[in-house]
């Protein structure tokens, strides 16, 4: 599908999966920013470019990526092992608990399904699967986030702008974050009315508040202060990463010494090429790593220039062997649904301050 990009879309895809403006006309500075660069276009083609892209496929949606545990519930990772005579017959069991967001199927010579768990009570994960685990009579290994480095999905296209992208995210009203937890019931319905992406339009926070009644105004120091307080990641592009080649998904992992992960963890997310970079639980006999860092390439050559940059970077904390790690690549999605942001910020909602 990259064919299908010109010079333009390639540079809005390199400039804005992350730092789009906050303000009631958004595409206006992101265009004269692209302008500024020598990117031609104006704010009208801008809105188009990014809505063709989106109903293309190329982007998955454009807006504000929500951070939702921020917002509040759980998740985690989960693998087992589905016996090969019965491996369509197991994925539809766990693909049928609507618990289940995402599950892959993934070359290992035992563990292979991994799937995450999302829930708004973080005591549901044993009883998802306990129940899991009886209805299928395999075993589940339960591998929580313990420290989370680095979570940056973003995916160059060759063409302008490549190298870096442009953060317009001081735009907008200023804003004090809270310390609040939870969601207000004004809150949880603007996270609900964004959580798959903003209207395509010169005015997306004016076609949100007018969708939940609000002013437009609060819509867009709400979405500043989350962009602040963590609750939103990042405001901009988020692409189809298949739709623009990166079909090899490889999730390293790696058995580091435990007086070196806090450092291991912080140069390995220092990489551009690792999107996901988590220290996890170890299950002894079974399963011997606890750092897993994701790399995404393009082909099989690239994927592994990826993962030996990181191998190469672990080797200066320790001498990595043969044993000390493996690459899973996904062989097939299972399932890939929405983390369920709704019921669990449901369950985390809270009275609005007075103030407000």
């Amino acid at each position: 599908m990259t064919g299908d990009l010109d010079r333009v879309d390639r540079a809005v895809l390199n400039a804005f999966q992350g730092g789009f403006p906050v303000t009631e006309r958004p595409f206006g500075p992101a265009a004269e920013a692209l302008r500024e660069r020598g990117i031609d276009v104006t704010e009208s083609e801008l809105v188009e470019r990014v809505r063709a892209m989106d109903e293309a496929g190329t982007l998955t949606r454009f807006g504000a990526l929500i951070d939702a545990e921020a917002i509040g519930g759980t998740a985690t990772l989960v693998a087992m092992h589905a016996p090969e005579e019965r491996f369509d017959e197991v994925a539809e069991t766990v693909n049928g608990f609507p618990e289940v967001a995402h599950n892959y199927a993934r070359e290992h010579p035992h563990l292979n399904m991994w799937f995450v768990v999302s829930v708004a009570d973080e005591d549901r994960v044993e009883e998802v699967l306990s129940e899991i685990e009886a209805e299928t009579g395999q075993e589940t290994y339960n591998l929580p986030k313990q420290r989370e480095f680095r979570v940056e999905a973003k995916f160059p296209v060759d063409g302008p702008l490549s190298e870096a992208g442009i953060d317009l995210s001081d735009l907008g009203p200023d804003v004090t974050p809270t310390d609040r937890e939870g969601l207000t019931p004004d809150e949880l319905d603007l996270v609900v009315e964004v959580q798959d992406g903003l209207p395509i339009s010169a005015t997306p926070y004016a076609d949100v508040a007018d969708a939940i009644g609000a002013e437009t105004e609060w819509v867009v120091r709400t979405i500043k202060r989350f962009n602040e307080e963590g609750k939103v990641r990042r405001v901009g592009a988020v692409p189809n990463h298949y739709a623009l080649g990166y079909s090899e998904n490889g999730m390293t992992v790696w058995d580091v010494p435990d007086d070196v992960v806090e450092a291991v963890g912080q140069d390995v997310a220092a990489f551009d090429s690792v999107t996901h970079c988590y220290e996890r639980p170890r299950h002894e006999g079974v399963w011997p790593y606890n750092v897993f860092a994701m790399t995404h390439g393009r082909d099989e050559a690239e994927s592994q220039r990826r993962i030996e940059q990181v191998r190469d970077r672990m080797n200066e904390h320790w001498d990595v062997g043969d044993d000390d790690w493996d690459t899973l690549f996904s062989t097939e999605i299972l399932k890939k649904t929405g983390i369920r942001i709704e019921e669990r910020a449901e369950a985390n909602v809270v009275e609005a301050p007075e103030t407000e």
